[in-house]
């Protein structure tokens, strides 16, 4: 099974220091839509790997975040995409939950869901935590230029296996040969 495990803000759309609370401030960024819908057509499964901790700030409640992910989904659909499962940290940063990436926890739900050893599956994220998180549990750990990846390149921690893109789309074009 072709698995890829991407973040979502900051590498399918726009992130916000204000946090995305609200189905309208949910905004691709360019080509992203495109390139899971390729990545679909391609045979790929495609999951999502988020931290969400402005519902456990209060910033907005899951209904809401359903409701991001719903308008989220249908776009994906409408450029011939498919996510295939959405998986949510929404605790607070001082919670001392598993599943706030750099920890594992969303990694290793997503390896118990599918059934499959996460060594040969790609993490794609903006921030050095979602390279931590992947590379922790044997992914190929894939960072995009959008969002905080300009600065996350940067960073000396950064897993010393980790690919470079400017973005989801030419991540895409690397993995499918074009």
């Amino acid at each position: 099974m072709k698995l890829i495990i991407l973040d979502r803000d900051g590498v399918i759309n726009y992130d916000s220091d204000a946090y995305i609370k609200h189905p309208d401030e949910w905004v691709a960024l360019p080509g992203s839509l495109e390139a899971i819908g390729r990545l679909t057509r391609d045979g790929w499964r495609v999951v999502v790997a988020t931290n969400q901790s402005g519902v456990g700030r209060q910033l907005f409640d899951m209904q809401t975040l359903n409701q991001i992910h719903s308008k989220f989904r249908q776009q994906v659909i409408r450029h011939g995409g498919r996510i295939d499962a959405i998986f949510v940290c929404p605790h607070h940063p001082d919670e001392a939950c598993d599943c706030r990436k750099p920890r594992p926890g969303l990694f290793q739900q997503i390896a118990s869901r599918f059934d499959i050893n996460l060594d040969q599956t790609i993490a794609v994220g903006d921030s050095l935590r979602d390279l931590q998180a992947g590379a922790s549990v044997g992914c190929q750990p894939w960072l995009v230029r959008t969002g905080n990846g300009t600065h996350t390149q940067n960073d000396p921690a950064l897993p010393k296996n980790t690919y470079i893109s400017d973005n989801l789309e030419s991540v895409v074009n690397k993995l499918l040969g074009n």
